[in-house]
């Protein structure tokens, strides 16, 4: 028997034939984990993406989590100052117990190639993960609670998709607050380089950027007014001048940086994408929409709104203007779009034109309403963008 086979651990799933064993490569976890324990330097080359929930083997995740604890703590991670942390360990007894973290590190593979087998860990718990949502997809699909229809099923999967693309951007759960400290230093520092001095996108309205500084990711905010005093066209300017700043960096490797701006995602509930487009032509070229509709411009004027649909043909601005949305089909829509396009800033107009699940609309308005609010809230913590809801106010208010 080979070396590397008295290495194996005994599975800690054990499945029956009818089922297809999980997506695994204990040779690569051992390797990984024998040349973090060789040297600890292997150990910063993969964790920036690498968890103990992304190993196979339960006992690999604990070795993976304290040599890392060690590490972060400014301690030497070896077989040797392992050992004691696994004397009472059941499951690393079965396999040979301290002498088997010694093994590990007789067969690791080099610093060299620590990252590519962390990645090959990696991806393959991203394939047990994209497995989980499948099998939960199909019992779901089989055996559907009472209120759930298709559309529901769908927009679950596709959130959990998202989630999955976005690691460990949401759903996280408790984190050090030095990292905070870090996030909040680095707004301030962008602050301090960007040419208006904003921490948050600018809205294009310099009154508007020194009360706010600028649109802050992961804020909802409410633009509440009776109907015809110009709530529509405020957002309109601002999703304008945003999509127009939009700057972009390609970095070595991949991603895009946004330096300014931002891609813009336009919920219009109330008007078609058409009635839209002419009202953002009508403010950028100054010429009456009522005028632009009913083809009462002149020659030059008409030379104008040309020149004025060029320049915003380029810019990333996309409309959704499907009437009767639910909080949840919009959520889908935006991480979709995020996901293929990027997104800076989300417009909703209006809130009231939104719909909640079937539950909250049997409470009431005011509740399906709060539904609504906290959805997009939710929502954009998620994405970690901005989002700008219209609200329609009541006579009462007058």
């Amino acid at each position: 028997m080979s070396a590397q086979a008295t290495l194996r651990p005994v599975a800690a799933e054990q499945e029956s034939d009818s089922y297809r064993t999980a997506p695994h490569n204990l040779e690569a976890e051992q390797a990984l984990l024998g040349a973090i324990l060789v040297n600890n330097e292997a150990c910063d080359r993969v964790s920036g993406f690498l968890t103990p929930e992304h190993f196979f083997e339960a006992v690999h995740a604990r070795i993976f989590e304290t040599a890392a604890t060690l590490i972060r703590a400014g301690k030497l991670a070896s077989p040797v100052t392992l050992k004691s942390y696994f004397d009472n360990d059941a499951t690393l007894k079965e396999i040979g117990g301290p002498a088997y973290l010694a093994r590990l590190a007789a067969n690791a593979t080099t610093i060299i190639n620590a990252e590519e087998y962390g990645r090959t860990v990696y991806e393959l718990a991203q394939r047990r993960k994209l497995i989980g949502i499948g099998t939960d997809l199909v019992n779901e699909a089989f055996e559907p609670d009472i209120e759930d229809s298709s559309k529901d099923l769908i927009e679950r999967a596709e959130q959990s998709l998202f989630e999955m693309a976005e690691t460990n951007k949401y759903g996280q759960g408790f984190q050090p607050f030095a990292r905070a400290l870090t996030d909040a230093v680095d707004m301030a520092a962008s602050a301090y380089q960007r040419d208006g001095g904003l921490s948050g996108i600018s809205t294009g309205l310099k009154d508007l950027d020194e009360k706010m500084g600028g649109l802050q990711s992961s804020d909802l905010i409410i633009l509440a007014g009776r109907p015809a005093m110009g709530k529509t066209a405020l957002c309109t300017n601002v999703a304008y001048h945003v999509a127009k700043a939009y700057k972009a960096e390609h970095q070595t490797d991949g991603s895009v940086k946004v330096t300014d701006g931002g891609v813009v995602a336009f919920f219009s509930l109330e008007m078609s994408s058409e009635q839209l487009a002419t009202r953002i032509i009508a403010e950028q070229s100054g010429i009456s929409s009522e005028r632009i509709r009913r083809g009462k411009i002149t020659e030059d004027e008409f030379h104008r709104i040309v020149e004025v649909s060029r320049e915003l043909q380029s810019l990333p601005l996309y409309i959704d203007a499907t009437g009767g949305l639910t909080i949840a089909q919009l959520a889908a829509r935006a991480r979709r779009l995020k996901r293929q396009r990027g997104l800076g800033l989300l417009v909703v107009d209006y809130l009231q034109l939104l719909t909640g699940s079937s539950r909250r609309a049997a409470e009431g308005r005011v509740q399906e309403v709060s539904e609504i609010t906290v959805g997009l809230k939710a929502l954009a913590k998620e994405l970690a963008v901005p989002i700008v809801a219209l609200s329609q106010l009541s006579r009462q208010v007058e």
